[in-house]
């Protein structure tokens, strides 16, 4: 199974699609969002992915303060002060396509769905936006990749998602295990419901990874299946923000890309083989019949004068699993000391070849 994006196809087969989260961690500055694909690109992630909020869509002005935040100000004035311009939308895909990596962005209402279409090559749905189902049949209507994190929901909750996602037509869906935790402690983290979501959804799965450790989840996350590794990143950690706390650094971005490649190389495909790299010793420490002590011409052989050795660099001689037939049969040449046993010195060798 596999999904295009842009000309990046990801999924079955194919290298895993990193999405380096900056979110909101520009801080209102257009200077630091540029400044975050630049890292982004450098550190080799695929994407980079910003949010596109308004307050007035997400909370009412009576939604109080977050404990979780620990800042005095409302919910309503936090989000108020981190909203993306939309004018930024046209010099941000630029800058991305300038850097040769994908441009994405999470409408969190209907019209920032509208603003974002001619900008990125698939859409996000955020894990809270999950089962807001008008805001995800106007994404899935775009009939572009959408990422959809399922933090804070269950297997039936994620359901209807698909249900519109097949009303609408739209397969290409990629369902992202999600814990709504920020940091996501180690043990929350739960990588194997990567699997569950598989066998439930039939989509294409990943992991949007929200814990400290920039290689952990993610590489285990690959192993068991994801085609998809979205993290958020920082240009630091001492920068103010709610987001900024539990983000990666851009040295940890970048080891974090270079684990899950490297995750990838260790995983290999899964054919058991004689690799290339196994040749020359293969060749060297396979066993053989050899010859203990000279042989005569009509002598048998016998446990006292053959054994099977390892090659070394002399040519291969019969095989081990040719040592128990070769014992009583008769050498039909003289054979030197520590010489391998070939079919031509044995009687009737061939039936042992």
């Amino acid at each position: 199974m596999r999904l295009r994006v842009g000309q990046r196809w990801i999924g079955d087969g194919e290298p895993c699609y990193v999405i380096a989260e900056a979110g909101s961690n520009h801080n209102g500055s257009l200077e630091t969002a540029l400044a975050l694909i630049d890292v982004a690109a450098e550190a080799g992630a695929d994407a980079v992915k910003f949010q596109g909020f308004r307050a007035r869509t997400l909370y009412p002005r009576s939604a109080g303060t977050s404990d979780y935040l620990g800042d005095p100000r409302s919910i309503y004035e936090i989000i108020e002060a981190m909203e993306l311009s939309p004018a930024w939308l046209p010099v941000l895909a630029a800058h991305c396509a300038r850097r040769a990596i994908h441009f994405l962005c999470t409408p969190f209402d209907e019209e920032w769905v509208e603003l974002l279409d001619p900008h990125v090559p698939a859409f996000k749905l955020a894990s809270y936006e999950l089962s807001h189902l008008p805001l995800a049949r106007a994404v899935l209507a775009k009939r572009k990749p959408v990422f959809a994190s399922t933090g804070a929901h269950t297997i039936d909750e994620v359901r209807p998602l698909l249900d519109v996602a097949r009303e609408v037509g739209n397969d290409r869906l990629v369902v992202l295990q999600c814990t709504a935790a920020y940091p996501t402690p180690p043990d929350a983290v739960n990588a194997r419901a990567i699997v569950t979501l598989r066998g439930a959804t039939g989509h294409l799965v990943g992991l949007s990874d929200h814990s400290r450790d920039p290689i952990i989840a993610p590489v285990v996350a690959v192993a068991l299946g994801a085609c998809v590794i979205e993290k958020h990143f920082t240009l630091s950690n001492r920068m103010p923000g709610p987001d900024q706390k539990f983000a990666v650094e851009p040295d940890e971005l970048k080891r974090l890309v270079q684990a899950v490649r490297q995750t990838e190389a260790v995983l290999g495909t899964g054919d058991k083989k004689v690799l290339p790299v196994e040749g020359e010793l293969r060749r060297f420490a396979l066993r053989s019949v050899f010859a203990l002590r000279a042989i005569k011409t009509g002598e048998a052989f016998s446990a006292d004068n053959v054994r099977v050795l390892r090659n070394g660099v002399n040519a291969p001689g019969l095989p081990p699993a040719a040592y128990g037939r070769l014992l009583g049969r008769v050498a039909t040449r003289d054979i030197a000391a520590e010489a391998p046993i070939t079919t031509a010195m044995v009687e009737d060798g061939a039936e042992l070849a």
